[in-house]
């Protein structure tokens, strides 16, 4: 059996597979996020601990005596400050946190080649910029930091002992030249960093350690491997089977990502398209990114009083979909693809005196929809044909969403069983593959369908001219695109 952990931002999640690839055991633990000032996002990775403590031991006793690797998985782009003694400095500087974005527009100006390197834009959510944003403004904790490391890769050190990364993880940095699959010399400099100062890169199916004692004996299980594992996205790819050049998937959840693996590094930094390594070997991947996505759901239904996302959707199927006026840009986070803008912020517009809640509900479900079809746009423009999308995440579960997803994207949906694990269940097969070895098409297979939802003509042209003034309102609430 193998366990897979996925840090993620609102919770941690333990899953054990058997060699079958069933899920025999799961566990979880919620988080909080700390948002002391505007545009920060913030975590103690303590907390990132003590949840994994927690989500392993709620799996049942018996299958974790059984486990015989684990993998991990987790949010990308977490600057994690330690200090000589593997002690924290501050706490983490999350994904979507948005304080940093002069640095990263400072970071590229010093180094003209760095969207070359790194195949990336110096986003403010991305690592680098926020290394510059504390030399600036923290310059004694900066002084201090002996090692930075990304959130899964800090549960890491406590279960092993290691300074470890994984290439996909790691290329969300800003830190790692791309395509060498290797730290960038140039990059770290930048931000007067060294690579003693970086983990140890691997392959996400590659044994970075082993499980120490003193963990192995709170955890119930034997001092077993750990593998590399991924970012969460690699990680959810690889645990739906999207493996292969061409293979593609739609992640719904807390924030939105429309993944296509590659055999080759293709890069489209100007339209914010995400271009990094893939968990497995030989193999990037381009991703369209979309800082609101499931949380703007939960959002509108704390503002209209529904009693959670299940409410909401029946609210927006009431409505139907394209039979009113209102428009929704879902960017209550800023947005990464194709704007790259971490302070425009979300905006209901043509508002009319009708205008009820089951409308704003089918607003919201259509603006991030729309925002999907903007970021599938960029990746075609990277040479990306995209038809078919895999759909993992949380929503999922809502047929009616993929109605419309489906419509705006104008590509087929399949669902596919067990979806909602996510990372975690990439985690788990990223151990197999490294304690067991495989071909990851035979052993990363895809899970059975539940369900295909393939575009409905009469609503693509139902939709056509609002997601058309959609495209046209970034440019009207944001002064950065005058």
């Amino acid at each position: 059996m193998f366990l897979g952990i996925d840090i993620g931002t609102s919770g941690v999640k333990a899953v054990v597979l058997d060699e079958a690839g069933t899920v025999v055991g799961q566990g979880t633990a919620a988080l909080t996020v700390q948002r002391r000032q505007p545009l920060w996002s913030e975590q103690d990775p303590e907390a990132w601990w003590k949840a994994t403590v927690a989500a392993v031991q709620a799996i049942d006793p018996a299958v974790r005596r059984s486990v015989r690797g684990v993998g991990l998985a987790g949010q990308m782009h977490g600057a994690t400050l330690l200090g000589p003694d593997d002690v924290p400095l501050r706490p983490a500087i999350l994904w979507n946190d948005g304080r940093s974005g002069a640095e990263g527009r400072a970071m590229e100006q010093a180094v003209p080649a760095l969207r070359q390197i790194a195949g990336n834009i110096a986003m403010p959510g991305f690592t680098a910029p926020k290394l510059l944003w504390v030399k600036a403004h923290e310059p004694d904790v900066f002084d201090r930091v002996a090692t930075v490391l990304l959130p899964k890769d800090y549960v890491r050190l406590r279960m092993t002992g290691d300074r470890a990364s994984d290439l996909s993880d790691s290329a969300g940095t800003i830190w790692l030249d791309v395509a060498a699959r290797r730290w960038s010399p140039e990059l770290l400099a930048a931000c007067d960093l060294t690579e003693a100062q970086m983990p140890r890169l691997y392959e996400g199916t590659e044994i970075t350690g082993t499980l120490s004692a003193d963990v192995a004996a709170l955890w119930g299980m034997p001092q077993v491997p750990v593998a590399a594992g991924g970012g969460d996205n690699a990680a959810g790819a690889v645990g739906v089977g999207v493996v292969r050049d061409g293979d593609a998937l739609l992640s719904l959840g807390t924030s939105g990502v429309i993944f296509v693996a590659t055999e080759q590094f293709r890069a489209n930094p100007d339209r914010a398209v995400h271009s990094f390594c893939h968990a497995l070997p030989g193999l990037w991947h381009q991703m369209s990114v979309h800082l609101s996505a499931a949380s703007c759901i939960d959002w509108v239904a704390r503002l209209t009083g529904a009693a959670g996302a299940a409410e909401l959707f029946e609210r927006a199927e009431r409505a139907g979909p394209g039979n009113g006026p209102e428009l929704f840009l879902p960017y209550l986070s800023g947005e990464r693809t194709p704007h790259n803008d971490p302070e425009v912020r979300g905006a209901f517009l043509r508002l009319d005196n009708d205008t009820d809640a089951d409308r704003l509900a089918a607003a919201v479900l259509e603006g991030v929809a729309f925002a999907f079809a903007d970021g599938l746009g960029a990746l075609r423009e990277a040479g990306t044909d995209v038809r078919r999308l895999s759909v993992i995440g949380g929503g999922a579960r809502s047929g009616y969403w993929g109605r419309i997803i489906a419509a705006a994207l104008d590509v087929e949906l399949v669902y596919l069983q067990g979806g909602e694990v996510g990372p975690a269940l990439g985690a788990a097969r990223l151990a197999q593959l490294a304690v067991d070895g495989g071909d990851p098409a035979t052993v990363c297979a895809p899970p059975p369908v539940s369900r295909t939802i393939t575009p409905d003509p009469a609503l693509v042209d139902r939709l056509a001219a609002k997601q058309a003034a959609f495209a046209d309102a970034y440019s009207r609430i944001t002064p950065r695109s005058a």
